[in-house]
């Protein structure tokens, strides 16, 4: 270990946004040398194991950065790069005749995406969880505000007591308020990233054309053209539709009877 990483061991450690987590209490190294993990004594919470990448020394404390943004970074950076690279691939194939030399290429940039499409789906998985543990502290600390306030009105604590814990409490809803924006700001970059990557490697979809509604008949010809014309709804009210009906069965009536009486005439001069 250099002279920094064994420097970390002892100092207090704290968040991003400034609550102590505990002091760090030694390390785990790989058989090189390189420390793997770092081990925090969070007091009552007892050992915590923390990637050596998740911590920075500034000063004299150590700051442990969230494990989602280190994996959302690296998502960000590596998608970035190579949507990057893939759209001066597509410039140089549409410039130059070399298609069978960049396909290779091109392949292996769109492989590398489904790959990162991979660890994206985890990455989001990861915020939404942070994002429900957000919330449900958020809530916690509400009701502890409250109740802190009913003890205040009931005389059961003092004046400077209450307000010690309503500045505590709403020091640490901003710091929440803080890691729920920055969540949701890298929430949206992926996403930003996920729509250029659709857009590269999926065609867009082209226009339905009349011929893709039109059918084959049984000779293989394409029929186009018929129309289906509904019937126009009769103009008047709908109180004279069974009027029309009656009237219309009267006709057929009539014109039944009229076709027995010629039939009957006929057998007659037969006969």
């Amino acid at each position: 270990m250099t002279k920094e990483e064994v420097s970390i061991i002892g100092r207090p450690v704290k968040n991003m946004y400034g609550t102590i987590i505990g002091n760090v209490l030694g390390t785990l190294t790989h058989i090189d040398g390189q420390i793997q993990t770092v081990g925090i004594d969070c007091g009552s919470e007892g050992l915590k194991q923390i990637p050596y990448e998740q911590l920075v020394l500034q000063g004299d404390i150590v700051i442990c950065i969230p494990g989602w943004r280190i994996d959302a970074q690296k998502i960000l950076r590596e998608k970035r790069l190579t949507l990057s690279r893939l759209k001066a691939l597509m410039g140089i194939m549409s410039e130059d005749d070399t298609q069978s030399d960049a396909d290779v290429i091109h392949d292996t940039y769109k492989t590398k995406l489904m790959e990162l499409d991979e660890a994206e789906s985890k990455v989001r998985d990861e915020l939404s969880a942070r994002l429900e543990e957000l919330d449900s502290q958020e809530r916690i600390i509400k009701v502890m505000m409250f109740d802190a306030k009913v003890q205040f009105k009931s005389e059961e604590i003092s004046d400077s007591t209450f307000e010690t814990i309503q500045k505590h409490c709403n020091n640490l809803l901003e710091r929440l308020s803080h890691e729920r924006v920055e969540v949701g700001n890298v929430q949206r970059r992926i996403e930003e990233l996920s729509l250029e990557s659709i857009e590269l490697t999926q065609p867009k979809k082209e226009m339905v054309q009349e011929s893709a509604v039109s059918y084959l008949d049984s000779s293989g010809n394409t029929l186009t053209g018929q129309e289906y014309v509904l019937p126009k709804p009769p103009a008047e009210n709908s109180e004279s539709a069974p009027q029309t009906y009656a009237d219309q069965q009267d006709n057929q009536e009539e014109s039944s009877e009229s076709n027995e009486s010629d039939w009957m005439s006929r057998m007659e001069q037969n006969n």
